[in-house]
Formats: C-alpha cells, structure tokens, sequence
C-alpha cells in the first residue's frame, strides 16, 4: 500500500474524498472502501481508489480503509478518521486544557502546598477543512489547533517571582510539520562491533551509510505507516538486516539499536553430491532441522547446473536462545487472503549464501528440502500449521513459500521419530522462516512516565516500548524455553498497546518480556519484590497474581531493573476484574489505544535522582507539538535541538545539588528575563576523596526562535551550601575574556558566563551535542561530560575528564529551601 485514505475533519452538508493506492505484480485494479469494517456498497458510492461522500451527515462519521486485491493476493490500508462536526460546532475549542508543570521545590502554591501550577495545554486535534477541499485526497487536514495567545503569569516563590508563560487561548493554524526522525545504532549482535559506513536501503532506494560508530539517520517520508529499513554489510560479514522500525509520527527521533548476525563461516561442498546442513544453534541440544541439497541442485543465475565446488553459508537465527530475539529480520508478520497484516510465531529463520568456490559468484537452487523435527514443536496445534516463509525485504512481510508434510522414520530398532518436510527453491531471496500464523492474539497496554510518582500529566512520548513473546518450560513461567515474536511500538500521548500472543486456558501458555528506552536510556520497570504492590504496578488484584508479574531482578538483585515479564492471560469477559485492562482481546484495540489512564496498565518510568527543570516556556520534549514559538523558548528550534553542558566539579565531604540559572544576556527582547532553571546532584568521584562533580545543563547560546538574531544567554552556576569559587578552566577563562561582553563574576560563591557561542569542547569543560531529538541531545551531552567518550551515555565521574569551574564547599546548611529562595535572584545582578 503506497497510499493510505488520510483522516479528515469535515462539517456535516459537506464532502470529503479519501484516496489509496496500491502496487504490485500483477497492478492491483480492484478496491474495495469499508466504514467501521463493514464493506460499502460499490454500486451506492461508485468507487474505485478514491471514495467520495456528499452531503456528509453525523452517521458517516468513523473510520474508513480501503483494500485493494488481484489474484496474487490484498492489502488493506491503514484506518483513516473521519469527522464529521455538527453546523457551529468548533473543531479547536478556545479554552485550553489542563496541564500541569512541577514547580521548583521552594514554590508552594496553595494551602495545600503544592507544586504544580496549571499552564494550559491545546490539543494539536485537526481542525475543520474548508468547503473546497471536499474533492480533494491531499495532504489532510492542514489547519490544526494550536496556542493563540499566552499570557505572562508571575508565582510568588518565598519573597521572589517566578514567571511562567500560560496558554490563554487556543485556536485553528497552520499545523506543525516536525521532521520524523529513526536514530541508532548498528552493531553485531555477538560481539557489538560496530557496521561502518553499511548500506541503508528503503524498499529499494539506497539512502544513506551507517557512520563509523554505525550510527544512522533515517527521516521518515511523509505518510509512511510502515517503515522498513535494509542495513546491508558491504564486506558481507553480516546478514543483511531488515527491520520494520518504530517512530513517532508527533514528530522527533526515536533511538534504535539494530543488531546484525554474523554470517556463518562458509563451509565446501560438492554440488554432485547430496548435502545436509544442520539449522539449530544451542549447544547440547538437538537442530530445529536441516536443509537437504540434492545432487545437482546448484544453479547459476542463468539457470546452468553447477558441478564444482560450492562455498555455502547458512545462518540459522535460533529462537531457543533468548539472547538472539533482537537480531531477527522484519517483525514476523505476513497479509493474509483479506489483506489484514497478521502475527506469525517463529520457530527459527536462515540466512543463506551460496558462492563458486573459485570465483566467488552467487549460485542459486532448484528444488531443496527443509527438514524439521516434530519434537522440537511443543504446541501440538502447530504442527498442522507450520509453513515455510520467505521474507520481502521491501515490505518487510513474510510471504508464503511452502507447507510441511509429516513423514516418519525410523532411527533404531526402537526409536521412530516424525519430521515435517517442507520444498522451496532459493532464488533472490536469500532470509528464510520456519513460522506458524497464530491467532491467539491480545494487547498489552503500557505507559512510560517521567518518575515514580506516576502522575498522568507526566507520562512520556516517543518512548520505544518492546515486547517479546516466550514460550516458558511447563511449570517455570520464569524461564521460558523459547521466544517466538516480537513487537515495538512508540508510545504517545495516551501510551502505547503491544500485540502479544494469549491463552485464555492457560495463563501461563505464553508470557511475554518488556523493556522501555527513551533516547538510548533505559526506563526502569516496577518493582515485584519484596512486596508486590498493585498500587504501583498499576494493575489491581486478582488479575494481577493471574498475569505473575515479576521484574528481572524477582529473585536476584544484581540483575537490572529495566524489564518485567508477565504471563500474557487473555482477559476472561465474564470475570469483571479482567475488563478493564492491562490485557485486551485482540478486537480490542480501540479500547486498548482509548483507556482512561485510571484503566489498569504496566509501567516504566525514567530514575532522576535530585533533578529537576523548570521552562519559562513549557515544553514536554517527549511531545514537540507542545513547542511554542517564543523568545523565552529554551528551545529556539523544534527541528533541531541543541544540549549545552558545564562541568563543575566540587571539593567537600559530600554531594551538593546545583543550580544553572539563565537569564537573556544581550538580545534586546530576553535580556534579563529568564529563560529557566535546572538542578542536578554533583555525583562521587571513585578515584578521589572528598570530590564530586556535577554535570549541569544551560541555555546555549544562539539565534532565538524567529532566527534573526543571537542570544549570548547569561547562565549562573551556583553550588548549594557554604561554596566558594576556586578555579576556573583557563581555556574557558581566556575564551570569555576573548568574546566581550564578560560577566560580572563578582560573586564568589557563583560562576557566571555569557554562554559560548561557539560549541567548544572536553578541553574547557563545556559540553554541546546537537541532535533532532531533545532527550537523546542531553543524554549524549551528558554522557560526554561524565566520562569523555565520544557517544556518551555513562554516568561515571571520572577525574581526569574535562572540568570548566571548581567550588571548595563545606558542609550542607541545614535550611535548603531558604537557600533556593535566594537563588531565584541571581547573584550577578543582586
């Protein structure tokens, strides 16, 4: 499907068109237009690819997709909305919606002394198309609700003002067109080397190369639905990678770690005899099966037998080792007869490749046997189903190349044993599967929040939620025997549903492993020991013994904490405590993706440990709809973010939080109004005594949002306690003497700059990555600050990295809320 029908907002009396288009061998000609699943009558609405509606009425209101066939085979497309407002009814309501942000610690706002103060939030809902759109399939809806109008708000902070920006009014404009981004990684899945400068491939177009380290960038093309990448090894080391990766069609990047197997090392056969090579790859257990190569099966591309010698490579993906699950090929799905993409459960996939022994060109087969063994398959169901697949590297599906047919043998005098045997020829396609379509199906629904207070106006977007299938021994849920699927998906405003294989007889049939990363970090799961808390795990009793939640480090404390694993139990309709989530019938995913967020569900959250933010401007950065064009912005560019850090390292008995305040410096329309504050704990130094260091995030200076001018932001650094300044990088001390104005550093228990311009680097102890996704620019920045590397992402303090200014503290006053009070004045202008 190359077009998907795009949704629509409409008022009722007028029209709406909605377009697909399809491509294949043969041109698919034949469509057919279903509204909430049931087909419309063609003789009624005269369709063909496009669907046209007049005299739109309420009724007409819901989904539409469209399905287009030949004789080779369907495909649906993905689901489009359509709205339909009653006359006078507003698309954009003018009043915002609730948002709340957490103040500073030392802002206590009522008598209730909280700290969180409403700024009002715009849903970016589309708005209704004009009349003249009505014939059109275009671009959608190209009005969107957004801010209108803010106002400045000030929050009386302990004898201080704190301002905040609020939403005062919401109304229709032009909708924000984020780029879409995938980033990551490519590394081998064994040893984690990294694939240089590889081929990146989209259906057949080649984009772009992996980077030394084997990172990528990938914008998705507008209207995408499915992304599906090729990662090609150009030494051929490697299996060529096919991945249907996940993104955030809000806008942003989403980070990917894309592992490659390493292919098997050739071995020599003689092409005039008939060859057997074992598929299995756990040691001290028995193959999956084997591939069986008669005599004279080898073939050149132009169809000659070949009788020499043939270097053959086959690399079987094992399933049975739980470690491989994330250097499978595509995400095991394939279109069935009615064109629905469907769930297939695998029981191992091979790559494989055949050369010339002399002069190393590829060789193809005619007619070769795949021979499995039926004990290796524990579902006794699935030995009537199980089929052989190939995989189409531009869609990412797996396409049918044959069924298996049982036929026994006998080993011993005793021993008779079955085999399933399949027949495939191996032409183009080289990534073969041993799969079975499984109709089993449920969702999980699962959220990501900002902490572990799981408030629901912090849960996080763009979080890469992950969910393996395993199949576990019988009677040891814990430890499962086998994966047999895997899925991703990003979560966004109202967190994400994963497809997952269920039993509704046995619970424990099959369960399923979960793991969360947002910008490369890995989110945290829930705790289940020592005491299982409901409350915390968001899911309440008795489903939630039923469903055996347990995280990785159940039984021993050393393991992570970054997973769970649950049996996947699908719900029971008659029992009422299984009807309101965290599992739901696979038709019910509307009820999935739609769940109040009081409705059960699992969670991760992101560990900060003394941090904390505070915009002027509010902005989500897992969400960049929420961006707002401002000069107060801390974010200047919603295409392009960029993270500065400083290095402040501390002498003293203990760790110190400390603050980065920043203020405009030299634009006439921000100097001397603030642009926000943040707050991190300087952390242990474990090669020195009595140091610590902090990594602490600033405004960077640069041009402000309209791009028209530089800000030289004033940032002040200030240590809590009893601090003074004791050194400054003499790099930095030298830069800012070089570019005037210099700050006043009068002040000896503070650091003040006027940020560099410049991006600088480890050497003055300032720190700067520019990335399209905020959280992933920070971490690598930070990551950077800690330890020096290049991609970052460790947290070790290490003393010989990169320091830009040094505080000798002594011991923590005891009045730390006072202490902030005097910070929200800046010390360089008191």
């Amino acid at each position: 499907m190359v077009l998907h029908p795009k949704p629509k907002v409409r008022v009722a009396g007028q029209e709406v068109t909605f377009c697909c288009k399809a491509s294949g061998t043969p041109v698919p000609k034949k469509y057919y237009w279903y509204h909430n699943g049931t087909l419309l009558d063609r003789k009624v609405h005269k369709y063909g690819s496009r669907l046209a509606l007049r005299a739109l009425v309420p009724e007409q209101a819901g989904t539409y997709h469209c399905k287009a066939s030949t004789e080779a085979g369907a495909i649906r497309s993905a689901p489009a909305q359509l709205t339909v407002l009653a006359q006078g009814q507003q698309s954009c309501n003018l009043k915002p919606e609730p948002s709340l942000i957490e103040l500073p610690a030392e802002c206590r706002q009522d008598a209730e002394s909280s700290r969180y103060y409403d700024v009002g939030h715009c849903p970016p809902a589309p708005c209704a198309g004009s009349p003249a759109d009505g014939k059109r399939c275009g671009a959608g809806a190209r009005r969107c609700c957004g801010v209108r109008r803010m106002e400045v708000r000030e929050i009386q902070c302990g004898g201080s003002v704190l301002p905040v920006k609020v939403v005062a009014e919401c109304g229709c404009g032009p909708c924000a067109q984020p780029r879409v981004l995938v980033q990551g990684r490519v590394t081998a899945a064994d040893t984690g080397e990294p694939l240089r400068f590889g081929q990146i491939f989209l259906g057949r177009k080649k984009i772009g190369f992996t980077g030394y380290q084997g990172s990528f960038t990938i914008e998705v093309p507008p209207d995408t639905q499915r992304l599906v990448a090729r990662f090609v090894d150009r030494q051929q080391r490697f299996v060529d990678a096919v991945k249907v990766l996940p993104f955030n069609s809000r806008g942003g990047a989403v980070y990917q770690e894309v592992k490659m197997m390493r292919k098997k090392e050739p071995v020599e056969l003689d092409a005039g005899r008939t060859n057997a090579i074992p598929l299995g790859e756990v040691g001290g257990q028995d193959p999956v099966g084997e591939l069986v190569i008669p005599a004279g099966a080898f073939l050149r591309p132009s169809g000659e037998v070949f009788s020499g010698t043939v270097k053959a490579s086959v690399t079987f993906l094992d399933p049975r080792d739980i470690a491989t699950a994330g250097a499978a090929s595509s995400d095991l799905s394939f279109a069935n007869a009615e064109g629905e993409i469907v769930p297939l459960r695998t029981y191992g996939m091979f790559a494989v490749d055949f050369r010339e022994g002399d002069s190393g060109e590829a060789l193809q087969t005619g007619p070769v046997e795949v021979r499995m063994d039926a004990g290796q398959i524990q579902m006794a169901e699935h030995l009537k189903k199980m089929k052989l697949w190939s995989l189409n590297p531009e869609t990412g599906l797996w396409e049918e190349e044959g069924v298996f047919r049982p036929a026994k043998e006998r080993r011993g005098k005793r021993e008779e044993r079955t085999f399933l045997i399949g027949n495939m020829e191996i032409r183009e396609r080289r990534l073969f599967n041993l799969d079975v379509p499984e109709d089993r199906r449920c969702f999980v629904k699962v959220r990501a929040y900002s902490n572990e207070k799981f408030n629901p106006y912090e849960q996080l977007e763009g979080v890469v939620i992950s969910l393996i299938n395993l199949e576990p021994q019988p009677g040891f849920p814990a430890n499962p025997r086998a994966w047999g699927r895997f899925d991703s998906v990003v979560t966004g405003p109202n967190g994400a549903c994963l497809p997952a294989f269920c039993d509704a007889r046995r619970p424990d049939a099959y369960s399923a492993y979960l793991t969360a990363t947002l910008g490369g970090e890995e989110l945290e799961a829930v705790a289940s020991s020592p005491k299982l808390n409901p409350n915390a795990v968001g899911v309440s009793q008795p489903y939630l013994n039923k469903l055996g939640y347990r995280r990785l480090d159940h039984d021993d404390p050393s393991f992570k904490k970054t997973a769970f694993q649950i049996n996947v139990a699908k719900p029971d309709p008659n029992n009422i405590d299984e009807t309101n989530g965290p599992v739901y019938p696979y038709r019910s995913l509307k009820e999935c993706e739609e769940a109040p967020v009081s409705a059960n569900h699992f969670r991760f959250y992101r560990v900060e440990v003394d941090k904390y933010e505070y915009n002027v401007v509010p902005f989500k950065e897992s969400d960049l709809t929420s961006w707002t064009g401002d000069y107060l912005a801390w974010w200047p560019n919603p295409q392009e973010f960029r993270a500065c850090f400083i290095k402040v390292r501390i002498e003293g008995p203990q760790e110190y939080m400390v603050r980065s305040r920043n203020v405009g410096g030299s634009h006439p329309r921000t100097r001397g109004q603030l642009y926000g504050l943040r707050d991190t704990r300087s952390v242990r130094d474990g090669l020195l005594e009595n140091s610590s260091g902090a990594c602490v995030e600033f405004k960077c200076s640069g041009m402000l949002y309209d791009q028209s001018l530089v800000d030289r932001t004033l940032v002040s650094i200030i240590p809590q306690g009893s601090c003074r300044r004791t050194a400054v990088n003499g790099l930095l001390r030298d830069y800012l003497a070089r570019h005037p104005p210099v700050a006043d550093t009068n002040n000896t228990a503070a650091f003040t700059m006027l940020a560099p311009v410049d991006p600088l680097g480890h050497n003055y102890g300032i720190y700067t990555v520019t990335d399209q996704n905020p959280r992933l620019a920070k971490e690598i920045a930070i990551g950077r600050c800690f330890d020096g590397t290049s991609d970052g992402f460790s947290r070790e303090m290490k003393s010989d990295a990169g320091t830009a200014v040094t505080f000798t503290c002594q011991e923590r006053p005891a009045g730390r809320e006072s202490f902030f009070q005097r910070l929200l004045t800046s010390p360089a202008e008191a």
